[in-house]
C-alpha cells in the first residue's frame, strides 16, 4: 500500500476518519500541532498495528557489506523490519486502514532527511479509507523481510551503531533490555 503521486498516507486502525485536524503527538518532541502522514518511501515503516515497537534498518549509500551481511543479511534484500514475538498475533489480526491525502497541502519533516510529511491545516481524506490487507503480505510484496526477535534491544544496538540507515517507531512499547 502506497500512494499515488500527488498523495500521502496516513495510516490508521480507525476507518471512520472524516477529517484530520492538527494535533500535538502524545510522543512528540516539538509543541506544533500538525496532521501526519509519510510518501511512498516510509510508507512501509508504517505496516504495523500502530502501537507496535518495531526497529527497522535499510541499506544506503556508504552502508559497508559486513554491516549489510551482518545486520540485514547476505541476500536478503535491502531491509529488515523487526518486531517482538509477542506481536505477531496483532500482525496477523489487525486490520490496518490507509487513508490518501493530497500531498499539496503537506510539508516535508525532519533532519537531516525528511522522514514525515506534516500539515497545520485540517485534511479531509481523497476518499472512503482503503483495508491495507495482510500486513507480512506487504512486507513479502516489498521485499522487505520481518524479523522476530525475543527483545528487540540487542538488535537495535547493532543497527543505531552500524552504517544502515535505520529507524525505530513505538520502542516505548518494547521489552524492557532486561526482561
Amino acid at each position: 500500500m502506497r500512494p499515488a503521486v500527488g498523495q500521502v498516507l496516513h495510516f490508521s486502525e480507525d476507518p471512520a476518519i472524516e477529517r484530520f485536524v492538527p494535533h500535538v503527538a502524545a510522543t512528540a518532541r516539538e509543541a506544533e500541532a500538525y496532521v501526519w502522514a509519510v510518501d511512498a518511501e516510509q510508507a512501509p515503516s508504517y505496516w504495523f498495528p500502530r502501537q507496535c515497537p518495531r526497529a527497522m534498518a535499510w541499506v544506503r549509500p556508504g552502508t559497508t557489506d559486513a554491516d549489510r551481511e551482518r545486520i540485514v543479511g547476505a541476500g536478503c534484500g535491502e531491509r529488515v523490519h523487526a518486531i517482538e514475538f509477542g506481536w505477531l498475533d496483532a500482525m496477523r489480526s489487525t486490520i490496518l486502514y490507509a487513508y490518501r491525502l493530497p500531498a499539496g497541502r503537506f510539508r516535508p519533516f525532519g533532519e537531516p532527511w525528511p522522514h514525515a510529511w506534516v500539515a497545520v491545516e485540517p485534511v479531509e481524506p481523497l476518499g472512503p479509507p482503503e483495508p491495507v490487507g495482510d500486513l507480512l503480505a506487504c512486507h513479502a510484496a516489498a521485499g522487505i523481510q520481518v524479523r522476530l526477535l525475543d527483545s528487540l534491544w540487542p538488535f537495535w544496538d547493532e543497527v543505531i551503531t552500524s552504517s544502515l540507515g535505520f529507524s525505530g517507531i513505538r520502542l516505548h512499547n518494547a521489552r524492557p533490555a532486561d526482561a
